[in-house]
């Protein structure tokens, strides 16, 4: 196997171990009303450690709910109790065996079709960027950029983000001297998402999606691998 093969196994059997995280958080009912965010978060650290063995996690986790799934992950909002008809949100990025993972799913906890509607659009507009980079590997980050927000004003969403994804690799990932800019995907950004890292290995990119209706407060977030 060849190393540029051993990173994409490593990278995609990290997001597995992921998926079957966020898998388990359901299962456990862990996402539950009358639940702080932060006592969610705390569970599922819990939860992490105890059945999949991670110790560490290379960004802060983060668990919002109802208005604060309109926040991003720079944002700090008041700690939320979930409500019965809320939408929450999980980000979450661990560490297996030192390759980083960061894994992001929405949930609608009650009947209300129009947040049952944003989790849906959020996963096919994932899908269609990706299915978007495939088809056009000299993308600049600023060019996919572009192209996800321009989906969520096709789907009646407001793209919630000046971000749309990032690098991730093998902990700690690459990361810029001065700025985090220059090395995610955000409008106007001209580096190509093929262009290789300054060891001339290929890099790998997160791609974020998160739509949000600010007049109803709420948003819907979803990420995963975009370059495996």
């Amino acid at each position: 196997m060849s190393e540029l093969d051993a990173v994409c196994v490593a990278l995609l059997d990290a997001q597995h171990k992921a998926e079957d995280l966020f898998a388990a958080v359901v299962a456990d009912g862990l996402i539950a009303p009358g639940k702080l965010e932060s006592e969610l978060t705390g569970e599922i650290h819990a939860l992490a450690h105890s059945r999949f063995g991670v110790r560490r996690h290379w960004h802060k986790r983060v668990a919002r709910a109802g208005p604060n799934t309109v926040t991003t992950y720079h944002d700090d909002p008041v700690d939320r109790r979930i409500g019965d008809d809320d939408v929450v949100y999980l980000d979450f990025g661990p560490v297996f065996e030192q390759w980083e993972a960061d894994f992001g799913r929405t949930y609608a906890l009650g009947p209300d079709p129009a947040k049952h509607k944003l989790v849906k659009d959020i996963e096919v507009a994932f899908h269609q960027g990706k299915a978007h980079f495939r088809k056009h590997p000299d993308l600049t980050c600023g060019e996919l950029y572009d192209y996800v927000a321009a989906l969520a004003l096709g789907a009646g969403w407001e793209f919630g983000n000046n971000s749309a994804g990032h690098l991730i690799g093998h902990f700690p990932h690459e990361t810029a001297p001065q700025a985090i800019q220059p090395l995610s995907i955000r409008h106007g950004n001209t580096l190509r998402l093929n262009a290789p890292g300054p060891n001339g290995v290929r890099r790998h990119w997160i791609l974020e999606i998160h739509f949000v209706d600010r007049a109803r407060q709420i948003g819907g977030f979803f990420e995963e691998l975009l370059t495996i």
